[in-house]
């Protein structure tokens, strides 16, 4: 069992590897400069940007879930980021067609910058991982199933991005713990 422990992790280092370390401080300077931070992702993605969201506004930004019924409306000054490692799926690119037509910004997490969600995106971070997407016959390259590496690497990915954002904004661990819910 060491052995799938170490495989795995030896394939989120891998991603990293082959990671634009620019496209991820770019990213930050889009979610720094947003009014507020919309985010989406479908399935085991959601999970972890949802994190990303929870850090987010630990961090005293504004920021919701797609899907929460208080979620604002997005408009100019706004950001919509969305996850999808596989390129498309349909809840993504009709959510990015309205968050285009509303006029905000959208930001675009995929390990397939060719697929149809990038056309629409304002910027893509490619985070080079297996996803559904080609996670069969020759295409796979990942010991874990299906969408498991991407998933894990958008986590360390978005720890990654707080870090980043809390040099940036210059935001101390005191202000975001006293922004942690006391409803526990």
């Amino acid at each position: 069992m060491a052995t799938l422990y170490q495989t795995a992790l030896d394939e989120l280092g891998t991603v990293f590897a082959r990671l634009n370390d620019q496209d991820v401080d770019r990213a930050c300077r889009m979610i720094a400069g947003a009014k507020t931070t919309v985010v989406f992702g479908g399935g085991r993605e959601r999970l972890q940007i949802m994190g990303f969201a929870m850090r987010l506004y630990h961090m005293g930004r504004s920021v919701a879930v797609e899907g929460d019924m208080t979620t604002p409306p997005v408009g100019k000054g706004d950001l919509f980021l969305v996850t999808c490692g596989p390129g498309e799926i349909s809840t993504a690119l009709a959510l990015m067609d309205v968050a285009r037509k509303a006029g905000a910004r959208i930001m675009l997490i995929t390990a397939q910058p060719q697929g149809r969600a990038a056309a629409l995106a304002d910027f893509v971070l490619h985070l080079p991982a297996q996803t559904m997407a080609d996670d069969q016959g020759d295409k796979r390259s990942s010991v874990l199933p299906m969408g498991s590496l991407f998933e894990g690497a958008l986590f360390v990915l978005f720890e990654i991005m707080i870090l980043k954002l809390v040099a940036m904004l210059k935001v101390t661990p005191e202000a975001m713990r006293a922004n942690h819910t006391n409803l526990e």
